[in-house]
C-alpha cells in the first residue's frame, strides 16, 4: 500500500518523526491566546482548537483503536466532535458548527493530545512485540498508517495558519498572528519569460519509494501538445494592472459561473486587499501592511485566476503541463491553480474502509492546484502533489502562473 507511505528505517525513526511533526503543531499554537482557538467565521474555516483536536482524533481512531488491544479512549464523546468527513466511522458535528463548541476546553484538548502521544510513543517503541500486530484487519501496515497520519497532520498545519488568518482578518482590529511575520511578502523570482516545451509523451504521477497520497497514483503517460509556461508567478503589480483596466467589471474575461460569483459577492480585488486613501494594503499573518508589489499575488479564486489569464491573452497550465515543466522554474511560494478538473488517474484505486474516504470521494466539481505555499510545512511538498479546491475558494495561499 505504497500510496500511504512506509518507514524504511524502522520504528525508532518513525517515532522521532512522529514527535517532530506533533511538536511543530504545538509550536504553531505558541502565539495564540485562549480566545483565538474557538471562532469559526465561515464554514470553510475550522477553529484552531478543532484542527489540533481532529489530528489527534485521527491517530486515536485510525491507529490506537486498531493496534493497541484494550486501548481506552480519552473521551468517548470526542469521536463525534472531531471526526471530519469519515462516514465509515459514524456521525459527527456539522462542519459549520465547529466554532459553536466552547467545550471541551482548550486545556482538555491539549490533555487529549498528550494522552494520545504517550500511547503512540509506547506503540511505536514496541515494534516486534506482541503489542503490535503486523497489520490491522484491513491489511494496512502500522508504519503506513502512521505516515499517512503525519502527512494528514502536516496538511492541517497549513490549514491551521490559513484558517486562523481568515479568522483574524474579519476582526476590525486586524490583529497579527505574529508581529513582523509576513511570509506572503517574499518577492517573486524569475523574469516572466516563457519556457517552451515540445510536444510529446510525458509521464505523470508518483513513482518512488517514499510517501505519496493515493490520488498521485498510478503513474501514467499523457500526450501534450507544444506549450509555453512562465518562469515566475503573477505578481501583485501585475494584478493591479488587471484591476485598473476594469478586469472585475468586464464580463468578456469571465466564465459565466465566475461572472455570477463576482457580481453576487461584489468582488473587486483579491481576498485581504484593502484600498486605503488610494494605496493598496493587504492583511497578512503579521497584520495589515502595505502591499508588496513584487510579491506573488495570492488569495485569488480559480474564477479570478482564469479571468486574469484571459485578460492577458493566455491561460492557466493544465496540471500535466505543470508537472512536466516544474523542474524549469522555482515553485513553492503559492499553490498554483491549474486548468484541470480534479479526477482520478488511470489505475486509481480506493483503499478499504475509512482510509478510502481520504481523497477519492472528492473527485467532483473541484479544480487541481499544484506546488506548495509559504504555509506548507517543510518536507510536505513534491512535484506530483495534487491539491484541490472548489473554484470560488481563495482563503488558501493560491496564486497564478501563465501558460499558452
Amino acid at each position: 500500500m505504497q500510496a500511504f507511505g512506509k518507514s524504511e528505517n524502522g520504528s525508532t525513526d518513525l517515532l522521532t518523526t512522529y514527535r517532530n511533526v506533533r511538536a511543530y503543531t504545538e509550536k504553531l499554537c505558541e502565539p495564540l491566546e485562549v480566545e483565538d482557538y474557538i471562532p469559526q467565521p465561515v464554514v470553510d474555516v475550522s477553529p484552531a482548537k478543532w484542527n489540533i483536536a481532529h489530528t489527534t482524533w485521527f491517530f486515536e481512531e485510525m491507529i490506537l483503536k486498531q493496534f493497541v488491544p484494550g486501548y481506552v479512549v480519552f473521551d468517548e464523546r470526542f469521536g463525534f466532535l472531531f471526526n471530519s468527513y469519515y462516514n465509515t466511522i459514524g456521525e459527527r458535528t456539522p462542519r459549520d458548527n465547529r466554532g459553536a463548541l466552547s467545550r471541551p476546553k482548550v486545556s482538555e484538548v491539549f490533555a487529549y493530545r498528550k494522552h494520545v502521544d504517550e500511547t503512540m510513543a509506547k506503540l511505536l517503541a514496541s515494534s516486534g512485540s506482541n503489542v503490535v500486530p503486523p497489520a490491522h484487519p484491513g491489511g494496512t501496515d502500522l508504519a503506513e498508517l502512521v505516515t499517512l497520519g503525519l502527512n494528514h497532520e502536516q496538511q492541517h498545519q497549513e490549514l491551521f495558519l490559513t484558517d486562523l488568518k481568515y479568522t483574524l482578518s474579519i476582526n476590525p482590529l486586524f490583529p497579527a498572528y505574529r508581529d513582523s511575520y509576513a511570509p506572503e511578502e517574499s518577492n517573486e523570482s524569475g523574469t516572466g519569460d516563457l519556457i517552451e516545451l515540445s510536444e510529446g509523451v510525458y509521464e505523470i504521477g508518483y513513482d518512488a519509494d517514499g510517501f505519496c497520497f493515493d490520488n498521485e497514483l498510478a503513474r501514467h503517460k499523457v500526450y501534450l501538445n507544444e506549450f509555453a509556461i512562465s518562469d515566475r508567478l503573477v505578481t501583485n503589480a501585475d494584478f493591479i494592472e488587471f484591476i485598473d483596466a476594469g478586469g472585475y467589471t468586464d464580463f468578456r474575461f469571465w466564465h459565466a459561473e465566475g461572472w455570477d460569483w463576482v457580481n453576487r459577492e461584489v468582488i473587486r480585488s483579491p481576498l485581504y486587499w484593502n484600498n486605503i486613501d488610494g494605496e493598496w494594503n493587504c492583511f497578512t499573518l503579521g497584520g495589515m501592511r502595505p502591499l508588496v508589489l513584487n510579491a506573488p499575488v495570492c488569495h485569488v479564486s480559480f474564477y479570478e485566476a482564469s479571468a486574469f489569464t484571459e485578460w492577458k491573452g493566455m491561460r492557466l497550465p493544465t496540471e500535466f503541463e505543470w508537472e512536466a515543466s516544474n523542474d524549469r522554474f522555482s515553485w513553492g511560494k503559492r499553490w498554483e491553480w491549474t486548468n484541470s478538473a480534479y479526477l482520478p488517474y488511470p489505475g486509481f484505486a480506493k483503499a478499504a474502509g475509512a482510509v478510502g474516504e481520504y481523497n477519492g470521494k472528492f473527485m467532483i466539481n473541484q479544480m487541481v492546484l499544484r506546488g506548495a505555499s509559504v504555509a506548507t510545512p517543510e518536507g510536505h511538498s513534491r512535484p506530483t502533489y495534487r491539491n484541490f479546491f472548489h473554484p470560488h475558494l481563495r482563503w488558501q495561499f493560491v496564486g497564478i502562473r501563465l501558460a499558452k
